[in-house]
């Protein structure tokens, strides 16, 4: 299985599966569900656990620890 291979079955593959047809990629008008990573996951899936940034529909989520 490719990293491109395993980024699709985590996402597009089960959106589609379970009708989720605003989820699973990138596009005008989806369900803006986002993980930015530090490095490049279709080159190296190990770097899907290096996560800078969340969105959840469309919202920044502070992953700042709270007190």
């Amino acid at each position: 299985l490719t990293p491109a291979g395993a980024l699709a079955a985590a996402t597009s593959v089960p959106a589609r599966c379970f009708g989720l047809t605003d989820r699973g990629r990138i596009a005008p008008g989806l369900r803006a569900d986002l993980l930015l990573v530090d490095g490049d996951p279709t080159a190296d899936i190990a770097t899907t656990t290096n996560i800078r940034h969340v969105w959840r529909r469309g919202v920044h989520l502070d992953r700042t620890p709270r007190r």
